[in-house]
């Protein structure tokens, strides 16, 4: 994570795990309310669905927050009192255009220079566990990365496609793995050129002290369903934290 920005985790998910969320990525139904991504064909050239904070329509997603080889990982970079920010399921068809290389969040743009400096060692604040639904091929469009470009210390220009003399690469995965980033690194989504739905699946955690992001925000409520069949550790993953400063 510190060198290369990112760790790969192959077979997280096991084959029904993966079917279970391919079928939840299509039956839920997408929410204005949720700012949820409802793309058609018809209307937009192709479609696309982004259901957020899924994991309040149905207690089956509790068990994602906290998978056994990830948590681990996921409680190392951020702390024992980690949560997520959100979670998100995503099914994406073809004629999906290409996505420009991007960083999910910057906390500190800094000279270059600095971050070669051994003595400075920025927090991970943010992560994501992106999970691949699909034996990933170029043509259905994998996740791209430039390795080590959160050490640029800034996001990248339009039309930069490698960083420090190292390019972008696919990551060819099978259906179960994930790719676990942090969000200072350089990487997109490439165009789905298949004849068939692409699926995948976000949990992105945090420090206690950043930001949970469920939308419709002031208006959100959690589903009490879930709340009843949470753990502890999923309940304090939800938000569920003990007292501390600013409370």
């Amino acid at each position: 994570m510190e060198r290369d920005g990112f760790v790969y985790l192959p077979n997280i998910l096991n084959p029904d795990e993966v079917a279970e969320l391919r079928q939840l990525s299509l039956q839920l139904e997408p929410s204005a309310e949720a700012l949820d991504t409802d793309l058609t064909l018809e209307r937009d050239g192709h479609f696309q669905r982004c259901i957020n904070a899924a994991f309040n329509r149905d207690p089956l997603f509790l068990k994602y927050l906290d998978k056994p080889g990830l948590i681990e990982l996921a409680e190392a970079v951020h702390g024992a009192d980690c949560h997520i920010v959100s979670m998100h399921t995503w099914a994406v068809g073809p004629g999906r255009p290409d996505q420009h290389l991007h960083t999910d969040w910057l906390p500190a743009s800094m000279p270059e220079e600095l971050w070669a400096d051994p003595r400075l060692q920025l927090p991970i604040y943010i992560t994501t566990a992106h999970f691949y639904l699909d034996d990933m091929t170029e043509a259905l469009g994998p996740t791209k990365i430039v390795p080590g470009s959160h050490r640029s210390g800034r996001a990248n220009g339009k039309h930069e496609t490698d960083w420090n003399g190292t390019k972008e690469q696919s990551f060819l995965g099978k259906a179960g793995d994930c790719i676990f980033f942090r969000s200072e690194i350089w990487h997109r989504g490439a165009a789905n050129a298949s004849d068939q739905i692409r699926h995948t699946f976000m949990v992105h955690y945090s420090h206690r002290m950043i930001t949970q992001k469920f939308p419709p925000y002031l208006h959100f409520q959690y589903n009490p369903d879930v709340l009843a069949a949470a753990s502890p550790r999923q309940l304090r993953l939800l938000g569920g934290h003990k007292g501390g400063s600013y409370d």
